[in-house]
């Protein structure tokens, strides 16, 4: 029997599982047909049949004898006396098969012929990597850290699949050791240098989409539907939901009793603040669920402009901004829309203030919109916070701060 040691081959085909039987066949015919197109000019009249099981295969080459001197295409005929050379009961019209040895191809085909079949398989894996996960983007999958870097972590699935979860991908509170089970969505495949590189995410509103839907029945049936998530990774996210079914409370199902269904997932996004809000075709209603948990008093929307002014009383405008200001840019994710926040004083006696906008000969406009980021439009608005209390709310300097607090108190002076 002539053979060729493919063990090699065929265990990358093993370790592959998903490659089927017969895409594993057609790879190994393939590339030994090739072989004998550059040995014979045609493969038409060859067999290759492939062991998977031993690692081997067998080449057998078919002619029909004809009469002595009437070969015509020696490819597919043999004269009758050279048939009968090999076996000398055949006769003239019979089939002869005869084994072909591989080994004379020559060693240099056949070490080419090894090469080219486990580029095959290569490929054959990446394209089973590449549907596999393709498929799955969108879906949570659970994979455990196998090496952890500055920039990334190496994580390997079930299979042995390389996966990478990005430092970008992480919530920052995130901190991950070797052998730990991580849970995070398939963000997208890619292609790098020819091999597939699967990218997983944390922070993508889709994972926080995910646990919703594993947490919540009515999510996963179909009753409540997601409108919109917006996040920013490990402080706060909004999501706007509505039900399908007038019985259904969307808002409180998702929060479950007592919190018991978002308790888990705020636990799994490292204390992220989570707010469920129902989702409204009435804009003004949506702004103000969006700002939750601050209250509004009144607002000015110019829908062409895609701009809302928000007037709250002075003890709800840090809620409407929230920390760093998060609170407001996922309110104008939410919405679409630019929101600048204002204080009410309505009811209030009337006291003397300036509009910040009429210092910018003094302070420079991005000291007064970091300011106005806060709701401190006005020069008393200023005033009103401590050093300490603007230090920690703002960007700004401790030295930036005393001086527009220093500029906006010397106007009072003149008065």
């Amino acid at each position: 029997m002539a053979s060729i040691n493919l063990i090699e081959a065929f265990q990358d085909f093993k370790e592959a599982e998903n490659i089927d039987r017969p895409t594993m066949m057609k790879v190994v015919e393939d590339v030994f047909k090739t072989l004998l197109r550059k040995k014979y000019g045609s493969d038409d009249n060859f067999d290759v049949i492939v062991n998977a099981e031993k690692g081997d295969l067998e080449i057998f080459r078919r002619r029909t004898i004809v009469e002595d001197g009437a070969v015509e295409d020696p490819l597919a005929e043999i004269a009758y006396s050279d048939a009968v050379k090999i076996e000398p009961d055949y006769e003239v019209g019979e089939e002869l098969y005869e084994t072909v040895e591989i080994l004379d191809f020559g060693r240099r085909a056949i070490l080419a012929a090894k090469q080219t079949l486990a580029s095959r398989i290569s490929d054959l894996k990446k394209n089973v990597l590449v549907k596999k996960y393709g498929d799955r983007v969108g879906d949570i999958i659970s994979a455990e850290v196998y090496q952890v870097w500055k920039k990334e972590i190496l994580l390997l699935d079930e299979e042995g699949n390389e996966l990478i979860l990005p430092k970008s991908e992480q919530i920052p509170q995130d901190y991950f050791k070797k052998g730990e089970t991580i849970r995070a969505v398939v963000k997208k495949v890619e292609l790098k240098n020819n091999s597939p590189v699967i990218i997983l995410s944390r922070t993508s509103p889709s994972f926080l989409a995910k646990l919703l839907e594993i947490e919540v029945p009515e999510i996963f049936d179909g009753l409540i539907v997601i409108k919109k998530i917006v996040r920013e990774p490990g402080e706060r996210a909004k999501v706007a939901v509505e039900s399908y079914d007038d019985r259904i409370d969307p808002v409180g199902a998702c929060v479950g009793m007592k919190g018991s269904r978002i308790h888990g997932i705020v636990r799994e996004l490292k204390n992220e603040n989570i707010d469920v809000i129902n989702y409204t075709n009435n804009i003004q209603l949506l702004i103000q669920r969006a700002l939750t948990p601050a209250k509004i008093t009144s607002m000015e929307l110019d829908n062409e402009k895609h701009h809302v002014n928000v007037f709250l009383k002075p003890d709800q405008v840090s809620l409407a901004i929230g920390r760093k200001g998060v609170n407001i840019k996922l309110a104008q994710e939410l919405t679409g829309l630019t929101i600048d926040v204002f204080r009410d004083n309505e009811g209030e006696p009337e006291e003397y203030d300036i509009d910040l906008d009429e210092f910018s000969d003094e302070i420079e406009t991005w000291i007064i919109d970091e300011l106005k980021r806060i709701g401190c439009d006005t020069a008393r608005s200023v005033l009103d916070l401590t050093v300490d209390e603007l230090e920690r709310r703002t960007d700004l300097e401790r030295e930036t701060i005393e001086d527009v607090k220093r500029i906006v108190q010397e106007e009072f002076e003149k008065e």
